[in-house]
């Protein structure tokens, strides 16, 4: 199995299931969450919600997953992460993250992130992850560095969102680079 359950001190990493509907709609819908992800307009309705689920579905016969990420002390859904893009043969795969805004600042990304890059150096066997970041979110940014990613450089106007391009940060992690695993 490519992407099983994956429990942390505080976290469980789980598929989506059809019950965490009504939390893909007003996850993705708040202006806080959707800030920086330019590559999609927040969500005005619940069907745009269950194309997300239907996207992410039968996750092991594909090149991306999502997993939604459970608080282990009072069961909230508190955000999602997962592989995108993942080449099998280059072994390379680009990581995506979101949380809802209560739960920013207190390191329970660096707590997924750090879970899912170890199953994917282990498990994956992917050498190379990597990330897309807008300038402007130095939140994100920090966290990579903190993970020990590279910033490799800009991507210039990466994304076209309400008419306007974005530039992005790429960031990179290599098998041999990480230090949790």
């Amino acid at each position: 199995m490519f992407f099983p359950d994956i429990e942390t001190d505080r976290l469980i990493l789980r598929k989506f299931q059809h019950k965490d509907l009504q939390f893909i709609f007003n996850h993705f819908s708040n202006n806080d969450v959707c800030k920086y992800l330019y590559d999609n307009e927040p969500l005005r309705s619940i069907e745009e919600a269950k194309e997300i689920m239907a996207f992410y579905e039968d996750q092991e016969n594909k090149t991306h997953n999502r997993w939604m990420i459970i608080n282990k002390q009072d069961n909230n859904r508190m955000g999602t992460c997962g592989f995108h893009c993942w080449d099998k043969q280059n072994n390379i795969a680009e990581i995506g993250y979101d949380l809802t805004k209560m739960y920013w600042g207190q390191g329970y990304m660096t707590e997924a992130l750090t879970s899912i890059l170890n199953h994917g150096f282990q498990n994956l066997g992917l050498n190379r992850v990597q990330a897309f970041v807008s300038i402007e979110n130095e939140s994100s940014s920090k966290l990579l560095l903190k993970l020990g990613f590279k910033n490799e450089g800009i991507i210039r106007e990466k994304h076209l969102y309400r008419g306007e391009y974005y530039d992005h940060f790429c960031f990179s992690l290599l098998k041999r680079e990480w230090k949790e695993s």
